[in-house]
């Protein structure tokens, strides 16, 4: 059984309490994507500040979920933690259901900022409403599974920011989170189909209304949903350093 007085605590502690005790990380990961909605609004004239919404939302949960990377990483090779929880009766399960949840209580203000917006240009129904919340539930447990595998994958500190920044980049710019996803060639577009935030922003797009529907991508997302949590079972390195 899941320890939720764990999960609820630590939830609370990186969650809630991060964002009393330093509203800066809220901002500073919420500048890149609001910054991108701001140039699509400019240089499309508003055509496209739809497509932004909905995909700066996106964007923004991804980024939020791989910066778990930061911490799990640091939890482990500098704090040390990790070993204390491997002593106690606390599994993989409690320990990366604990982060995943604390990032998107960590998201909750950025997700309000997006829905406001959203109501602004009327983008929201019960039926994509319903869509959106569970392909970001999707989205936020797929990108942490990420985190946990790039953090049980280093020996060095040091390296994680480089990372995890880099992949923000691919996560954030390169999918099709700012613009219609039929921009994108579809060689090119199933390459980067690699990272959850392509077909999430896809499914997005088709739910409310902007682009084609694709429902490959949803069996895409579900498939990295599978895979990436399981890898991120065996790469937590929960028995050794």
């Amino acid at each position: 059984m899941p320890n939720i007085k764990f999960i609820l605590t630590m939830a609370w502690y990186y969650g809630i309490k991060t964002i009393a005790r330093g509203p800066s990380y809220l901002i500073a990961s919420l500048a890149t994507p609001l910054t991108l909605l701001f140039l699509v609004f400019v240089l499309s004239h508003g055509a496209l500040v739809k497509f932004a919404i909905v995909g700066g939302l996106i964007a923004f949960i991804g980024s939020v979920g791989l910066s778990g990377a930061g911490d799990s990483a640091f939890f482990r090779l500098q704090l040390r933690i990790q070993e204390l929880y491997v002593a106690t009766s606390i599994t993989q399960f409690d320990y990366m259901a604990a982060f995943t949840l604390s990032y998107f209580i960590f998201s909750v203000p950025g997700i309000i900022l997006y829905v406001y917006l959203g109501i602004i240009y009327h983008l929201f129904t019960l039926y994509n409403s319903i869509a959106l919340v569970l392909i970001m539930l999707i989205l936020i447990v797929t990108t942490t599974a990420i985190s946990f595998i790039i953090s049980g994958s280093i020996n060095h500190l040091r390296n994680i920011w480089g990372i995890t920044g880099i992949l923000t980049v691919i996560t954030s710019i390169l999918p099709p989170t700012f613009y219609p996803y039929y921009y994108v060639p579809k060689i090119f577009l199933y390459i980067i189909a690699i990272s959850p935030t392509t077909p999430a922003a896809i499914l997005v797009q088709g739910f409310f209304g902007l682009a084609p529907m694709n429902l490959m991508m949803l069996y895409v997302l579900l498939i990295e949903l599978v895979i990436y949590s399981i890898l991120a079972r065996f790469l937590v390195r929960w028995r050794d350093k």
